[in-house]
């Protein structure tokens, strides 16, 4: 199979990205969309509103990649200089685009606002260049072809910058392109990345197409299966034994493929089964529920969520016995049993999930902090976890409250997978 050797390379420009006010998604989304075309990218650079800088990194793309593509220094203000120190790094001159200056104009009319001087700077354009229209925004993007060379130039508001490339970037990236990568993601929880990654070592080293590789995330792991191929029909037949070696040295753990995340693992799972939760919390304060309720259709199997953090809620509402509070206290596997046994019962759902813990910072009740428990009721599976979460920085407490949310989640989806 022919491999597309093409290589591209991602610079974002914007003193506000270097200074952290901005969170740099661009570079997430076009490195994403260059996977899928088959093209390979093996740099991503950030450079502030500096022509002598910006011109220095593009060199240095060039020097590494064929295809560059930058988004943001489209604008108005004197700062915004990306197509002005380009257009002279290829020894072109800008000239005055008239259908992007018409279409300014109409829509500064449009919106009742007269158009300053500065904004026809954006209609500006390198000379030969082939012009992106911006039907998002005032200022278009633009494409250079020059020996060899592409520099796509985007405009850095993602609103803008995203129907740009689709519309614009996409046609022109796949001329000439022989392969694609099709890529599936396994989703992992209860096993860290070192240990999979020694379940799965001889796998890893020996794949070459697909490749192996591994993603931690908070509390789980990620494996990308990706193969190169010239056709999407390909890809199955390459990637299948992969995956059966995976499932076999892990299966216990993946919890879905290219299902996004835990939670809509469980509503999905639950909406298959027609099985209804209602969840009972104490430290999490409703971060199950929250998780949950995100997931497009939970209305569909969510009953309700029960923020409990008093002893007195705890008994009254869920019926957890005074004898269990004052003989275990609330954090407890005593406590956590009843509480879950409680929310099914009151709720009427197949499945209760309760979570009870102290999330910190300083013991409670003689508990430790990171000690939680996790209660599961059902007819056909009942069980309480326990866990040691040790964390001790800033974010220890959220962290904790996060890992435990996780493991309700993957409590949910134990339970309904014995019905």
């Amino acid at each position: 199979m022919e491999q597309d050797t093409r290589c591209a390379e991602i610079l974002c420009i914007g003193t506000e990205l270097l200074m952290g006010n901005v969170v740099n998604t661009n570079a997430a989304y076009i490195a994403k969309e260059l996977a899928g075309l088959g093209i390979n990218l093996y740099h991503q650079s950030v450079v502030g509103d500096n022509p002598a800088r910006l011109k220095e990194s593009l060199s240095l793309a060039f020097s590494r990649a064929d295809i560059v593509i930058t988004t943001g220094g489209l604008g108005p203000t004197y700062d915004d200089l990306s197509k002005e120190t380009i257009a002279a790094y290829f020894g072109r001159k800008l000239v005055l685009h008239e259908p992007s200056y018409q279409r300014m104009c109409a829509y500064f009319a449009s919106i009742g606002r007269e158009m300053t001087e500065n904004n026809k700077k954006q209609a500006y354009m390198p000379e030969g260049c082939t012009v992106f229209d911006n039907p998002n925004g005032t200022a278009p993007g633009c494409c250079i072809e020059q020996d060899g060379k592409t520099v796509m130039m985007l405009p850095g508001p993602p609103r803008e910058m995203k129907p740009m490339f689709d519309h614009w970037c996409v046609p022109i990236l796949r001329r000439g392109s022989h392969t694609k990568l099709v890529s599936k993601n396994l989703h992992f929880f209860g096993i860290g990345e070192s240990t999979l990654e020694n379940k799965l070592h001889d796998l890893m080293e020996s794949s070459l197409n697909p490749t192996v590789a591994p993603y931690a995330k908070t509390g789980e792991v990620m494996l990308r299966v990706t193969a190169s191929v010239t056709d999407e029909s390909e890809a199955e037949a390459l990637m299948a034994p992969v995956l059966a070696q995976i499932s076999e040295a892990a299966g216990e753990f993946l919890y879905g493929v290219d299902v996004g995340d835990l939670q809509t693992a469980a509503v999905h799972l639950l909406k298959e089964k027609g099985l209804h939760v209602a969840t009972a919390e104490s430290c999490t304060g409703g971060l199950v529920s929250k998780r949950l309720t995100e997931v497009s259709g939970s209305s569909e199997v969510f009953e309700c969520g029960i923020c409990c953090y008093s002893n007195r809620i705890k008994a009254e509402l869920l019926g957890v016995k005074e004898n269990t509070l004052r003989t275990f206290g609330a954090v407890s596997r005593e406590a956590a049993a009843e509480m879950a046994a409680g929310v099914r019962r009151l709720s009427g759902a197949d499945i209760g999930i309760s979570v009870t813990g102290n999330a910190g910072p300083s013991a409670s009740e003689g508990k430790p902090v990171g000690l939680v428990y996790i209660g599961v009721d059902s007819l056909p599976y009942r069980e309480v976890i326990e866990l040691h979460i040790r964390r001790t920085d800033e974010d220890a407490r959220e962290y904790i409250r996060w890992l435990a949310s996780s493991n309700a989640l993957d409590q949910i989806l134990k339970a309904a997978k014995k019905f």
